[in-house]
């Protein structure tokens, strides 16, 4: 059975109180986001008062997202955009707490932890007018779920009962524990107590997706402004592809009093410089600010920092390459490379060498910090060893020259800087030259899913706080896994890590898993990420969560 990466209820305890935690403003402006709470609060609160301020704001997504496919939607980008477009059940408020979306209250939960009943609001409409059912959800559901979407997030439907069967193809979708008892009554059944899924409902993949515009778009669908239909706070009036999109306020949105943003317009601009020549002559609201432009903003309130729980790495493309198919071939890529130098010489941003896989603050679903438990397994930089890896390798494959290998990375400031200094750093370390291919976000992730690559650039932002969220990418198997690693020691402490409910085996099994990548390095971790952006004081109710989304955008107003 082709697995999928799933959590064992071990993770409850983790997830209940660091899925949705929130961030603190580097500048002053944006809002503090406190842990959630399990139980969901009430949303709807007094409206603020009419401001004569024009409500519009101008923010920069640097990149053109996938289609807006609730689905198929993969990248943090499309998830921005999706999450200001959509209400699912529940949703992250201001204050970084799960609330009421579509949903008008806490999920009924019966006395085996399986069967979730959760009543929706029947005030809840899509911008058409067409209040949002019960079936909507149903219909996302098994769509996701279905093994002929190939949604890379299905795994999450093997959460609820039959799910795994689906994904497997081994079942029909419609047997997916998922079912409308009435218009505004939704039934979910799961696989084995999970205290955590209430949190998670709030995760886009949890979203409502409406049969009718699905199926009328087909393999377009969520692929222009034209050609989806939304629930939430905005809705999108305009999509000029790679260029800009136009999200406008929507009256049919059930807690529209509480939208005060009339316009969003949402620009993609890969240069940080122009990028920032924009927001200084007030063209952007909100950008971002990379390497040496970052002292720039130093004690000024626009500058604000986003604590991310991610990871970026170099993939090789394991399986048949002519020279990346060779462990030791891999370990001197990664060892040539001077982390440090990366970090302090070209981000400048307060992102941290890479230890290992695992970024700090990731917990270990025990209650610990998982890279506290597990040291530094990441060999540090060593231009020595890494000759010596190179060697051994070249003659393991029996060659006398490095062949000519490109390294892909998105085309964005930020990534051609860190492409820059990988190239030198294997030219001036190995003596060997690599062509550099920069290219547009999107087609960077189009083609480092079909696996036609050499070397790419990537990172991982975690979903959820658990250590789970950046090994399962990894096993044989796995949607995620790019690089066709095969280690069937890593794939065996992964998947019992799954099943496993006793929080320290669970955490010793993931322990190990991380330390035999590292020893295989199908990857090579670069850094623990941080961003910092810079915010207009004057925009007021926007925060920055550092898991699965980059902005909130509900609650903003001008003031």
């Amino acid at each position: 059975m082709k697995q999928k990466k799933m959590l064992s209820t071990a993770v409850a305890v983790t997830l209940i109180g660091s899925l949705v935690a929130g961030c603190s403003s580097g500048g002053g402006n944006a809002a503090n986001t406190p842990a959630a709470s399990q139980a969901p609060g009430n949303s709807t609160s007094t409206p603020a008062p009419v401001s004569n301020v024009k409500q519009e704001i101008k923010m920069n997504l640097v990149t053109e997202p996938e289609a807006l496919d609730v689905s198929k939607q993969t990248s943090v980008g499309a998830a921005d955009v999706i999450n200001a477009l959509m209400d699912g059940l529940y949703r992250l408020d201001k204050d970084g707490k799960i609330t009421m979306g579509v949903a008008k209250a806490a999920p009924k939960i019966s006395a085996d932890g399986l069967v979730y009943t959760i009543d929706l609001n029947p005030d809840a409409k899509w911008t058409d007018g067409v209040p949002v059912k019960a079936q909507d959800f149903v219909y996302s559901f098994r769509r996701t779920a279905a093994k002929e979407t190939a949604a890379q997030y299905g795994f999450m439907m093997e959460w609820l009962k039959g799910g795994a069967d689906i994904q497997a193809g081994k079942a029909q979708p419609d047997t997916l524990g998922v079912k409308a008892l009435s218009d505004t009554q939704l039934e979910i059944t799961l696989d084995s107590p999970k205290s955590f899924f209430t949190n998670i409902l709030a995760f886009p993949t949890f979203l409502p997706q409406r049969e009718d515009i699905v199926t009328k778009y087909g393999e377009k669908n969520g692929a222009d402004a034209d050609k989806l239909i939304t629930n939430g706070p905005f809705k999108l009036t305009s999509w000029t592809h790679d260029q800009s999109m136009v999200l406008e306020k929507s009256e049919n949105y059930w807690d529209a009093a509480n939208v005060n943003l009339t316009k969003v317009t949402l620009t993609m601009v890969a240069d940080n410089g122009t990028e920032l020549n924009l927001y200084e002559t007030k063209e952007l609201d909100y950008a971002t600010v990379q390497g040496d432009n970052i002292a720039l903003y130093k004690g000024k309130p626009d500058l604000v920092s986003r604590p991310e729980v991610g990871n970026w790495y170099i993939q090789y493309q394991n399986k048949d390459h002519p020279v990346f198919s060779n462990a030791n071939i891999r370990k001197a890529m990664a060892l040539s490379i001077d982390r440090q130098a990366l970090v302090d010489v070209v981000l400048k941003d307060g992102s941290l060498p890479a230890t290992g896989l695992i970024p700090n603050g990731t917990l270990d679903g025990n209650g610990q910090d998982f890279r506290k438990l597990n040291g530094d397994v990441m060999p540090p930089f060593d231009a020595a060893k890494a000759k010596d890896y190179l060697a051994k390798g070249m003659a393991e494959l029996k060659l006398t020259a490095f062949p000519k290998v490109k390294l892909t990375t998105s085309d964005n400031t930020r990534a051609k800087k860190i492409l820059e200094f990988l190239i030198s750093q294997w030219k001036t370390n190995l003596g060997i030259d690599i062509d550099p291919e920069p290219m547009p976000g999107k087609a960077r992730i189009e083609k480092m899913h079909s696996k036609n690559f050499d070397l790419v650039l990537a990172g991982w932002s975690a979903d959820y706080n658990d250590a789970s969220t950046f090994l399962d990418m990894w096993y044989e198997g796995s949607p995620f896994n790019d690089v066709n690693y095969n280690s069937a020691a890593f794939t065996k402490n992964v998947l019992e890590s799954q099943k496993e409910t006793d929080l320290a085996k669970r955490s010793k099994l993931m322990l190990d898993a991380e330390k035999q990548l590292i020893e295989d390095m199908p990857i090579g971790p670069l850094y623990f990420s941080a961003r910092k952006y810079l915010v207009r004081p004057n925009v007021e109710g926007m925060f920055l969560p550092p898991l699965a989304i980059e902005f909130e955008i509900k609650w903003a107003k001008i003031k």
